[in-house]
């Protein structure tokens, strides 16, 4: 490319070399005789003759690269960025602006006279055919998502309260084979016989063997508790259960015992109604806490009424339903706190909750020094499950409650009922019982606000400085809410324990975990078959 002037300076001419070897004449400017610089026009022109090539070069990128369907300096733009022509990306510009609509359209209501689409497609038609503006689309969007939100809220609440209503309820099964074996003790002499027989009575204070004590009103539940422990039992000569029941289960419990021996074990069954020293004298805080109007109510009423769900988290709610299962009432769960009084010839034994498997031997438990402590039990503040082994006395307590602030502590350590190592004779020289009733009496006068639980609050107060803690790989807990248990962890528990609704043998138990307990119960029991409890 050359520049050529005319010897008058009137005209300047820009050509090029062409294929023939001679120069092509490209462009020629006349000018005009007017009173302006000549160096400044020069300056403009050597500008262009450098800008026009790369001008051309980038047209012909841009054109090869398909993008042809905007203005060319529009096109280089956008390709070279803010930083080259000074172009801000057009996309980054919109979603500032819908940002800001979206914050404005946050703190304002949706109307009530909105009509929401039910679903996306909907949406993007509604706005297609009625060309909504941004903040219209904004406040729809906010309307359909506050109304999914409201809708899987109450659906969590609903599921929350089926599964209550599921864990409360006796299976059919279990029910019939209650009733089935309760018929076979009126009319089989055999189901009838005495447990244990009259040469082994001798047995059931004998502080030399080990004793286990059970209290269930689930007769299949008890035969897997007392299977499990025989069978993983090196010295099962040595282990003597005694089964607590309540009344209407006692002779369909003692049926099942008498049918099925676990020989060479030992098993007593006897129902709450055959214990002399539990009467209304020695007990008359359960007796007022089973026949309170107000108590049953709470227990066995409408659970939602008077709820705020939308102030309430489900995890929150989940636990207040589990509150109020009606088993707290049940003297049959208290019963653990009568242990000295009703084993008076005993000095230790191992109290285990109807909902636990033994999967080894126990005979160490009755070598473990408590230190002259009561209650041998795992602590659940520490371990790698966080969400089952995280408990402390925050857990369990309401501390705005003046006297549960004054007299605990929230960061003390939790431990677990479930499988507990109890040295009666300590046992006896404590006021563990007056404290619980004291304690009791005092959650009845706070309209039960004091604790979430029935039983462990109450137990963790009146037990506080009589525990020993023993080694936690004897007691595995969570089963019955934690799915994600570790299966190798369950696998070399000694005992694992179904805490929770999700029982193993109620529909809604967890398939994965369920396996640990099945495998103990005999499903080719006529009894079993005959109620349809199938594997």
């Amino acid at each position: 490319m050359q520049l050529h002037f005319s010897p008058s300076m009137r005209s300047i001419t820009i050509s090029s070399s062409n294929s023939n070897g001679g120069f092509g004449e490209l462009m020629k400017i006349k000018v005009a005789a007017r009173h302006f610089s000549y160096r400044t026009l020069f300056h403009t022109i050597l500008i262009l003759a450098f800008l026009l090539p790369f001008v051309f070069i980038l047209t012909a990128v841009v054109t090869l690269e398909g993008v042809n369907k905007c203005s060319s300096f529009d096109c280089l733009g956008r390709r070279l960025g803010p930083k080259l022509l000074g172009r801000t990306d057009d996309s980054k510009r919109l979603v500032k602006d819908f940002v800001k609509i979206l914050n404005q359209v946050n703190s304002e209501e949706v109307p009530a006279g909105l009509k929401l689409p039910e679903s996306y497609s909907q949406l993007v038609s509604e706005m297609k055919n009625n060309k909504y503006s941004a903040k219209e689309f904004a406040l729809m969007l906010k309307g359909m998502m506050d109304r999914s939100e409201r809708e899987i809220r109450e659906s969590k609440f609903a599921e929350l309260m089926n599964k209550h209503f599921a864990a409360s309820a006796v299976p059919k099964g279990i029910h019939c084979l209650s009733l089935r074996l309760t018929d076979e003790y009126s009319s089989n002499a055999h189901a009838r016989r005495q447990l244990p027989s009259p040469e082994l009575l001798p047995l059931l204070s004998e502080k030399l063997l080990h004793h286990f004590v059970l209290s269930t009103d689930n007769i299949l539940a008890a035969s897997v508790v007392v299977n499990s422990a025989v069978r993983s039992s090196l010295k099962p000569e040595k282990i003597v259960f005694h089964v607590i029941t309540d009344k209407k289960t006692y002779a369909g419990m003692h049926s099942w015992f008498a049918l099925n021996p676990v020989s060479p074990a030992i098993v007593e069954v006897r129902g709450i109604h055959q214990f002399d020293w539990l009467t209304r004298e020695n007990i008359p805080v359960l007796e007022a806490v089973e026949g309170h109007y107000g108590i049953r109510k709470y227990y066995h009423g409408n659970h939602v009424l008077g709820a705020n769900l939308s102030d309430t988290s489900p995890r929150s709610f989940a636990s207040k339903l589990q509150a109020r299962s009606p088993k707290y009432i049940s003297l049959l769960n208290h019963i653990r706190i009568y242990l000295p009084e009703l084993f008076p010839n005993l000095d230790k034994v191992v109290f285990l909750d109807d909902d636990v498997v033994i999967q080894r031997d126990l005979s160490p438990l009755w070598d473990i020094d408590l230190k002259g402590k009561v209650n041998g039990a795992i602590e659940t503040c520490k371990g790698e499950d966080e969400w089952v082994m995280s408990k402390r006395f925050r857990n369990y307590f309401n501390f705005s409650h003046p006297l549960i602030a004054k007299h605990l502590n929230p960061e003390e350590c939790a431990w677990a009922y479930g499988m507990n190592v109890f040295d009666l004779h300590a046992w006896r020289k404590t006021n563990i019982r007056d404290t619980y009733h004291s304690w009791l009496k005092e959650n009845l006068k706070s309209k039960l606000t004091m604790w979430k639980l029935g039983t462990l609050p109450p137990a963790l107060i009146a037990f506080k400085g009589h525990v020993h803690p023993i080694d936690p790989s004897w007691h595995m807990l969570g089963l019955g809410y934690q799915n994600k248990s570790n299966i190798e962890d369950v696998k070399k528990a000694a005992v694992i324990h179904y805490n929770g609704q999700s029982k193993p043998w109620l529909e809604l138990g967890f398939e994965h975990l369920r396996p640990f307990w099945t495998k103990y119960v005999d499903y080719s029991n006529d009894f079993i078959k005959n109620c349809h409890i199938l594997e």
